[in-house]
């Protein structure tokens, strides 16, 4: 049983700054891309960020310059880095991996979401 479970969400002023946390855990073989989407009401969950095992990054136009995505893949852990938070990024925050478990089966897993809130 493959679980990734999300931390670091909440509320926070305009231009303040959230750190997100994705810990992946079970019978996991190799991790490869993760990745931090998001998701509003009425809309599409949006790619936000996605990183390799080695480190290339990949960015929404809407957060270069702001967000920093980041990997530990020691402790098979995604990070987030919010600064210079906006009304616009208010949305759940949801994690991705591609995963290959112990029986070489792989596909993608998804955490359970952390709300994000900026105020205006």
């Amino acid at each position: 049983q493959v679980q990734l479970v999300e931390s670091g969400g909440g509320l926070v002023q305009t231009g303040g700054s959230l750190r997100l946390s994705c810990a992946a855990s079970g019978s996991i073989f190799s991790i490869n891309a993760m990745g931090w989407y998001r998701q509003t009401p009425g809309k599409q969950r949006e790619l936000v960020a996605a990183i390799t095992p080695g480190g290339t990054t990949n960015y929404a136009d809407s957060v270069k310059g702001r967000f920093t995505i980041s990997r530990d893949n020691a402790k098979k852990t995604a990070y987030l880095q919010m600064n210079g938070l906006k009304p616009e990024d208010t949305a759940v925050y949801y994690c991705n991996a591609d995963i290959i478990t112990s029986i070489s089966s792989r596909r993608a897993y998804w955490g359970q979401g952390t709300q994000v809130t900026v105020s205006s």
